[in-house]
């Protein structure tokens, strides 16, 4: 199994975005493990352990919500945290990948440094849920 520490997973079908986040993420420090197809990471399960996913909604497999959705209800990924990355800027779409479990929602075009701040962001949030479920038990 793949233990990288601060290891981010990102499924996104356009080599040019997945190429301009790793680069951004490695830059701030985070290991990258790209995957062009949902179901390439949902293999990649077994050997790889994220601490965050950055998720496309248009994937040419699988739709992003429905891999969302899966991912909340799996064991080994239920508290993953997971920001959307989409053109979808919809209000509704917003709604709908924050209500089946996403924890961010940018829109395309994004920018990279915006990107690589909610990352940390949902990350520093994650962390001080931990520390206050330790705190409570």
């Amino acid at each position: 199994m793949k233990e990288k520490r601060n290891l981010i997973a990102v499924v996104d079908d356009e080599s040019d975005i997945l190429e301009l986040i790793r680069i951004h993420l490695l830059r701030a420090n985070y290991s990258v493990e790209l995957f062009n197809r949902a179901d390439d990471f949902i293999e990649s399960l077994d050997n790889v352990k994220p601490i965050l996913l950055i998720l496309d909604i248009m994937l040419p497999d699988m739709n992003g919500f429905e891999l969302c959705k899966a991912l909340r209800n799996d064991q080994r990924t239920e508290n993953l945290p997971i920001i959307m990355l989409t053109a979808l800027n919809e209000e509704v779409d917003k709604i709908l990948g924050l209500e089946i479990g996403a924890d961010d929602y940018v829109t395309k075009p994004f920018s990279p440094r915006e990107l690589v701040a909610r990352v940390k962001s949902v990350l520093r949030r994650g962390k001080q849920e931990k520390l206050k479920s330790k705190n409570i038990t």
